[in-house]
């Protein structure tokens, strides 16, 4: 059985350091992947070490803490160490250090494009700047980096055409409302108007489900429609009172502006609606559910095109991504 190993920072995880770990893991029957960190740093090791492991799941990844010096010697004793015994037969890095390094241990090294040019990206690179290469980013880093907004409102008070419009301005991801779906599979069933809890944490499951696939496709910024509080909103629509599963659900999600979107214009029936006569009431309970748990949120009004460029306004003053601390802190 033919054992590899690569090793690295992945501070942050970009498609360079994915294609190593494909290329590598072809080569082995088992590929171990060592995920470096200081705790100084502001991305954890775990988290590295868990977008590693979402891309490739039959890789075994430990992280390893940086306390010893960045030689090839320390670092040998290091690897050893934590594969308990087992002897390496490859070691894939894109580094200078990997000859010296497999070397030490025994083992044949195979470089796997070590200029660069399948990749022209460094994580040095992305700490300084990650908006510009944002592109470069693996996709669950894309996921853990993007700005999550969410257009929340009743119904017939328009989420949805602006949550398509905001993604086709800023070419990203929209989320579509699970819970639409879930309602057009159910509406012909016995006794249809009549809901169980259970159903709305399916659907708040599902909503996060969508919304954190689409995530690591998105550019930059991610443009939701509804999301688990809406469903404890609608929960209350529908069962008369709060619910707890649900507000956990909830409670787990984070989202960096909301856009409450304002009933302001003539009920419009698309066949599947029945809240006109509550709608007005129900916008009350979204306001004071935002305030109740302290969201950011901003209220758009009026023709699309004012509420596009209010916004876009409020969008745009978020899209600052911060400078990775050094990678020797």
């Amino acid at each position: 059985m033919k054992l590899g190993i690569t090793i690295g920072k992945f501070y942050p995880y970009h498609l360079g350091h994915n294609y190593l770990i494909e290329r590598a893991k072809a080569q082995v029957d088992r590929l171990v992947v060592l995920v470096g960190y200081k705790p100084t740093q502001k991305i954890p090791g775990t988290v590295r070490a868990e977008w590693i492991r979402c891309l490739h799941p039959d890789v075994e990844v430990i992280e390893v803490l940086e306390d010893i010096p960045e030689a090839p010697e320390p670092w040998t004793t290091r690897a050893l160490a934590v594969l308990s015994g087992r002897q390496p037969d490859i070691v894939f890095t894109s580094e200078a250090y990997g000859e010296p390094w497999a070397a030490l241990m025994g083992a044949e090294h195979r470089a796997i494009d070590l200029p660069r040019h399948r990749f022209p990206i460094s994580g040095t690179q992305l700490r300084q700047d990650l908006s510009s290469h944002w592109q470069m980013l693996a996709p669950p880093t894309k996921a853990y980096f993007t700005k999550r907004i969410c257009a929340i409102g009743v119904e017939s008070s328009g989420t949805t055409t602006l949550a398509q419009a905001l993604a086709q301005h800023y070419q990203t991801v929209w989320i579509p409302e699970y819970g639409r779906w879930y309602w057009e599979g159910r509406r012909y069933t016995p006794n249809a108007q009549e809901w169980d809890t259970y159903e709305f944490v399916r659907i708040a499951q599902g909503q996060i489900s969508w919304e954190d696939d689409l995530a690591m496709r998105a550019n930059q910024v991610l443009m939701a429609d509804t999301d688990p509080l809406a469903t404890h909103v609608w929960h209350r629509r529908y069962t008369g009172t709060y619910s707890p599963q649900v507000e956990r659900l909830a409670d787990s999600r984070h989202y960096d502006l909301y856009i409450l979107t304002a009933p302001d214009f003539e009920f419009v029936q698309d066949g599947t609606r029945e809240g006109e006569q509550i709608r007005l009431e129900m916008h009350q309970w979204f306001i004071d559910m935002l305030d109740r748990k302290g969201k950011k949120y901003i209220t758009v009004a009026g023709a699309h095109e004012k509420r596009m460029a209010d916004a876009i306004e409020a969008i745009d003053s978020l899209l600052v991504f911060p400078v990775l601390d050094a990678i020797d802190h």
